[in-house]
C-alpha cells in the first residue's frame, strides 16, 4: 500500500493547494491514503472546524497537528468528536484529543496515525519516548501499518525518535521546520524515515509568512504581524510504500507539487482519471 503525508499547510494557499492537488495525486500516484499535518492552517497558525471541513473534504483521510494546536479554541470539539485527527500523544491526558487513531486506506487496511512533539528547542512536554511505546501498547495486533508523524525541532531527535521505533512502526516523518530534509531512507528494522517532509504553502517567505515582515522584526525588533505569504505555493510531502501484512516499508520518496503542475491534478480529478491497479 502507499501512503502520503504532507508537511504543514500554511494558511489559505497551502489548503487551496491541497484541494486542488490531493484526488489528482491519488489518482496518479495510487495513494491507498493521504495523512496531513495542518497545525498552521488557519491563517499560519492553529486549526480552525471550517478549515478542518476543507482539508478532509479535499480527500486528506487523516489530520495531524503539533504546537499550535490549541491556537483557535473553536477547534476542541474537533479534537474529541472526530476520529481522524490525533494531537501529539505526549500532551496531557487531559488535554482535548486522542492520542492515536485508526482510519482505514481504500484497501480497508486499518492504519495508525500517531502524532508526537519533540522536545529539544520546544516548549516543555512529556517525554515523546515514553508516550509512544505507551500507544503502541494499546494497539491492537493486527494493526500492522503504523505512520508516526514527529513534529520536532532537531534533527538528532528526529533520527532518535527513528531509531527508537525502527522495526516497531511503518513509518517516522517529521514535520514543523518547514524545511524539507533529504534524508530519507528506510532503516534496518524496515521503517521509512524522513527529518522533515517540508512545508506546503508558499515559499517565497520566510517559513510561510512574509519576508518584509519577518525582516523587519529580525532587523529592528518591531514587532509586526507576520502575515502568510503567497508566492511560489507548492504541497511538499513523502510518500512511503508499505508491505501492509507486515507493516515494513518497502520504498520512500519525497513529492513536491508546483503550482503550475497543482492545476494539472486539478483537471485531472475533474476528468476521474481511473486509479491504477496496484
Amino acid at each position: 500500500m502507499r501512503i502520503l503525508l504532507i508537511g504543514d499547510i500554511v494558511g489559505k494557499p497551502g489548503r487551496k493547494i491541497v484541494k486542488q492537488s490531493v484526488r489528482g495525486l491519488v489518482i496518479r500516484e495510487r495513494l491507498d491514503l493521504v495523512v496531513a499535518n495542518a497545525e498552521n492552517a488557519a491563517s499560519g497558525s492553529g486549526l480552525t472546524p471550517a478549515n478542518y471541513d476543507e482539508i478532509v473534504n479535499a480527500g486528506v483521510n487523516a489530520v495531524t497537528m503539533g504546537d499550535h494546536i490549541y491556537r483557535r479554541r473553536a477547534i476542541y470539539n474537533v479534537l474529541e468528536s472526530k476520529n481522524n485527527i490525533v494531537k501529539p500523544a505526549n500532551y496531557p491526558e487531559e488535554a482535548p484529543g486522542h492520542d492515536y487513531v485508526i482510519v482505514n486506506s481504500q484497501l480497508s487496511v486499518p492504519v495508525a496515525v500517531i502524532s508526537l512533539m519533540g522536545r529539544v528547542f520546544m516548549k516543555p512536554v512529556d517525554c515523546p519516548f515514553d508516550a509512544v511505546d505507551r500507544v503502541l501498547s494499546k494497539l491492537d495486533r493486527t494493526v500492522k501499518v503504523i505512520v508516526v508523524d514527529f513534529h520536532a525541532e532537531a534533527t538528532s531527535d528526529m533520527q532518535l525518535m527513528g531509531r527508537h521505533l525502527d522495526n516497531r512502526v511503518s513509518a517516522v516523518l517529521g514535520t514543523h521546520t518547514h524545511v524539507p530534509t533529504a534524508d530519507e531512507s528506510i532503516l534496518p528494522g524496515g521503517t521509512a524515515f524522513q527529518c522533515d517532509v517540508g512545508m506546503t504553502g508558499p515559499h517565497d517567505s520566510i517559513l510561510g509568512r512574509r519576508i518584509d515582515r519577518v525582516m523587519e522584526t529580525t532587523r529592528t525588533f518591531r514587532p509586526t504581524p507576520f502575515d502568510v505569504a503567497t508566492g511560489d505555493v507548492r504541497l511538499n510531502g513523502t510518500i512511503v510504500d508499505i508491505d501492509q501484512e507486515t507493516g515494513r516499508a518497502t520504498g520512500i520518496r519525497r513529492l513536491r507539487v508546483t503550482a503550475d503542475e497543482a492545476e494539472n491534478l486539478a483537471n485531472l480529478q475533474q476528468t476521474g482519471g481511473s486509479k491504477p491497479a496496484n
